[in-house]
Order: C-alpha cells, then sequence, then structure tokens
C-alpha cells in the first residue's frame, strides 16, 4: 500500500465566533443578525482540506484548559488529524470574532490571540516535535506564529518543502526575515500591500516583481472574486475564480485553497493544476457557511470542472 504524504503543521487552532448582518450594515448602531461559533483557525481549516485530499496531517497548536479548549481537541480528532497540541491549563483559549455583512464578506475582525504569541516559541523546541519533523514531507505555518516560531519551523523542516499563510495584513509581516526559506506563500491582496507596500490594484506583473524582490521563490495572492495571481520560476500566471450565485460566507475560503493546493503539489502536481483544484475548494467553502464543510468526490469533481486554465503574465 502507498504512503500517503505526512504533512506537519504549526498554527491555529481555535474558535471561531461569526456574526452575519441581516440588513445593510450600519457603522457605530446594533444591527440585527445571527452569530455562529466553530472550531477553525487559518491551519486547521487547511489540514482538514489537506486530509480530504488525502493526506496525513498533524498539528501543532496552543490551547487553554476550558470548555473551548476542549471543543478545539475533539474537532481535531473528528478530522482524523494527530494532535501534538500543548494545553494551559491556566489559560483562555484564543478565539477570532468576524463581522460579515449580509453579501458573506468581512466587515472587521478581532483576534484575541495573545497565548499564541507568548507560548508558542518554546514549545517549538520539544523533542516530540523533532520527531515528527523528521518523519514529514513538508511542514506547513500560519501568521499566528511569531517571527521566533515562525524560524523555529523552518529550521525543524531541514530543507523539506515550507509552506505558509499569511492570515491577516497586521501579521504577514512576521514572515519578512524568513521568506527566502519558504517554498510558497499563501496570502490575499490586502496582505501583499502589506509586505511590498505596494498598492491594492497594484498590476499583476509588477506585484510579481516586488515579490519576488524580496526573495520569496513561489507566492499566490488571491483577488475575492477577481483573478487568483501566482508566479513560480517557470513565470507568472493568473487564474479566474467563476461567478458564484451566492456567497454564504467568505470564511475559510483562503484557507481551503492552500490546503487543497498544498495537498495536490505534495501528490505530484504541478503549481498550475494544484491551483485549481484549490480553488475548487474555495468554492465549496464560499457556498457554505462552515469554514470546512464536507464534500462529495461528484461535488469536488463538478466545481473544478468549471474553473478556468491558467492565463500566464506577460
Amino acid at each position: 500500500m502507498t504512503r500517503s504524504p505526512r504533512l506537519l503543521a504549526f498554527g491555529g487552532a481555535h474558535i471561531d465566533r461569526r456574526g452575519r448582518v441581516s440588513g445593510a450594515y450600519v457603522p457605530a448602531a446594533s444591527n440585527p443578525g445571527t452569530l455562529r461559533e466553530e472550531v477553525g483557525g487559518g491551519t486547521f481549516n487547511a489540514l482538514r482540506w489537506a486530509v480530504r485530499r488525502g493526506l496525513a496531517a498533524s498539528l501543532c497548536s496552543i490551547r487553554g484548559g476550558d470548555d473551548a479548549g476542549d471543543r478545539v481537541a475533539r474537532a481535531i480528532e473528528a478530522a482524523s488529524i494527530r494532535d501534538l497540541s500543548a494545553v494551559f491549563l491556566d489559560r483562555t483559549t484564543p478565539s477570532y470574532t468576524a463581522l460579515i455583512d449580509a453579501e458573506g464578506e468581512l466587515i472587521a475582525g478581532l483576534a484575541d490571540m495573545g497565548l499564541y504569541d507568548l507560548a508558542f516559541p518554546k514549545q517549538m523546541r520539544r523533542s516530540k516535535l523533532r520527531e515528527a519533523a523528521a518523519g514529514a514531507d513538508a511542514l506547513l505555518c500560519d501568521a499566528n506564529l511569531p517571527t521566533a516560531a515562525l524560524e523555529r519551523c523552518l529550521d525543524l523542516a531541514g530543507g523539506k518543502p515550507c509552506f505558509g499563510i499569511a492570515i491577516s495584513p497586521a501579521k504577514i509581516v512576521r514572515f519578512v526575515p524568513l521568506l527566502d526559506r519558504l517554498s510558497i506563500l499563501f496570502m490575499n491582496r490586502r496582505e501583499a500591500a502589506a509586505l511590498t507596500g505596494q498598492a491594492l490594484d497594484t498590476p499583476g506583473a509588477e506585484l510579481v516583481a516586488a515579490l519576488r524582490k524580496l526573495d520569496l521563490e513561489r507566492a499566490v495572492v488571491t483577488g475575492g472574486s477577481g483573478p487568483l495571481l501566482a508566479y513560480e520560476a517557470e513565470g507568472a500566471f493568473t487564474i479566474t475564480p467563476p461567478a458564484l450565485p451566492a456567497i454564504a460566507d467568505v470564511t475559510g475560503a483562503g484557507d481551503a485553497l492552500a490546503g487543497t493546493t498544498i495537498a495536490a503539489l505534495m501528490q505530484g502536481q504541478a503549481l498550475r493544476p494544484a491551483l485549481r483544484e484549490g480553488i475548487a475548494a474555495s468554492m465549496l467553502t464560499l457556498a457554505s457557511t462552515d469554514a470546512a464543510p464536507g464534500f462529495t468526490p461528484a461535488a469536488f469533481a463538478r466545481a473544478l470542472a468549471l474553473v478556468p486554465e491558467p492565463v500566464e503574465v506577460a
């Protein structure tokens, strides 16, 4: 039997709360809507997709000794992910609270994740993690980790592929001293702007040039409903996601793209077809209120069939 590729990940696995406004959003006022809560986090969401697409995965995160931490532990187990996380019994589990408009777009988000900054750097030195890294085929980290912990993650990789997820414009800068050591960094346009100092509407070729100057070997820049931009040594290209009839929730769409693309890459696909699969995963996520929805092979195949071929950037 062929062994599944093994991915070891470090990053967010916490409580996600999403409040959705029922009508037009009114700033500085009470807005009617609904609030739902589930276990999420950039790395955890990405890993769930990676496992569903054929990888064996392990996760190191940080959580508290509260009811929320117990929920996170149960969710990791239910996702068939090996749990290498550290638990601080006297701390509160990190959380992310998002306010979303009636069209499913993010209005604002609040990240209560101080425990990650406090605990990750020391936890990265556990012998259990060194052993897990030695048995992994690739590593994944997100910018919920402070720079010192990200550096340790790349040290553990020991030359194996190491993928990064930007998380937010405020946190992507944590990768700056380490960009030349990443295999691919996944980000959106706002995060790319924060990293490069370029405007949000910078043309693709100029943005690619700015990212290359930072010694970033390969990058993927999502554009919401606009074209996805990516590049590697062979050149830059775009893929325009198909228009969707409606967007239920944007939460987790970028994570789905990252996790699915990584799974395809680790199973031998080139970046261009791997990203087409990633876009199909993001389409299924956008159509659901869940951050990492279940799907059938037929549903994935239908979504993939709608994704156009890449267009080269001159």
